[in-house]
């Protein structure tokens, strides 16, 4: 049970649910993947839960667990036992977390992947030391996390917050959600697509690698292949990329001026093309933020964890409901008695806010 040296913690399961495949890890309580089993997602319910249950019990086979937590990408509940909604799995209304604890003898808690991420890199990652944070993960679409205070911000029904559906054309193009216009229309990496065609569209013939990509395959063009000839210097994808930065600095302003956080991580498949955009993002985010010149800015950063966040935070969620006085699995834990440990106790429990510059620091720190 010893995590590492001087430092004892019980044993949790992280799994990532995803659309495409299940990945199940042991993480110990400092924040370090000791094993992993994956396997594909089936479609059904009764599967998908049969599924859960082998890459539990394989890795109780190798390691002594101590509770389950599942990041999901949908909407769970208040209470982080049951799934409401999630757009790539088979859940809807559904009691997960009640029917894996019965099958496995273990607490089980359900987390949304976003919080799952943020909460992972607050307590051992690019957040440790935050006081009020956002985590935007960028993919093929937008989700996001909040901290405040040191704890994750829920909303009152489980489903806050969702970034990737503001607005920001009015009449743009048309949403999944329904809506138009929608942030993750223009800074994703669906997006990234959309904007490679319509520029391609409009001059074919400034275009290289991106030209012949698509006049090959039309329906081959994927957000990474358009970072990919920008990074080798194709003119039309150099610009898709100045235009997502310009989204995403955008984007970030509104966020900035909602909820002022002293630190945003951009996680998510995207985020491993940070830098062909996150420089110019710093920058259209400092100027188009309220009042940039008279106030700090948020520290921009990128994820350290990267895809194993949403295993390394479920696992971690669930560890805490193991703590004393923790009340089953449904507990909202914040970082900041003792008795929790790790790096954010230290650095939020004693009151410490992350330090802000004057307002004269404020661009310096966006560029951080």
């Amino acid at each position: 049970m010893t995590t590492r040296i001087g430092r004892e913690a019980p044993l949790t399961v992280g799994i990532d649910v995803g659309g495409t495949n299940i990945r199940a890890s042991v993480v110990d309580g400092a924040g370090e993947v000791l094993d992993t089993v994956q396997a594909p997602t089936p479609h059904s319910e009764q599967a998908l839960e049969d599924g859960l249950d082998r890459a539990v019990r394989e890795l109780r086979a190798r390691h002594t667990i101590g509770a389950v937590g599942l990041a999901v990408a949908g909407f769970v509940d208040e209470t982080r036992s049951a799934v409401r909604f999630a757009p790539h799995l088979p859940w809807e209304d559904s009691a997960v977390a009640d029917r894996l604890t019965g099958r496995l003898g273990l607490p089980v808690i359900l987390e949304h992947d976003a919080n799952a991420a943020m909460w992972a890199e607050y307590r051992f990652g690019a957040a440790a030391g935050a006081h009020n944070g956002v985590l935007v993960a960028i993919g093929t679409g937008i989700g996001a996390a909040l901290l405040v205070e040191g704890r994750l911000y829920r909303g009152s029904y489980g489903v806050a917050p969702e970034l990737g559906h503001l607005q920001v054309v009015p009449h743009g193009r048309a949403c999944p959600c329904g809506k138009r216009g929608c942030w993750e229309r223009y800074c994703s990496g669906t997006a990234l697509v959309d904007t490679a065609i319509e520029m391609l569209a409009t001059d074919p013939m400034r275009s290289t690698i991106l030209a012949r990509e698509v006049f090959r395959d039309p329906g081959s063009l994927t957000g990474r292949r358009v970072a990919g000839a920008a990074q080798d210097g194709d003119p039309v994808a150099a610009e898709v990329m100045a235009d997502f930065a310009r989204w995403l600095g955008l984007g970030l302003a509104f966020v900035g001026d909602i909820f002022d956080p002293d630190l945003i991580v951009i996680a998510g498949g995207v985020s491993s093309s940070a830098p062909l955009f996150l420089d110019d993002a710093r920058e259209h985010y400092a100027g188009a933020i309220t009042g940039a010149r008279h106030r700090p800015l948020a520290r921009i950063r990128t994820t350290q964890l990267g895809e194993a966040a949403g295993m390394i935070g479920a696992a971690e969620l669930a560890r805490a409901a193991l703590q004393p006085g923790a009340k089953g699995a449904r507990r909202d834990y914040a970082v900041g008695s003792a008795k929790s440990g790790g790096k954010g106790a230290a650095e939020s429990g004693d009151g410490k806010r992350a330090r802000r510059g004057s307002a004269a620091d404020g661009r310096a720190g966006a560029r951080r």
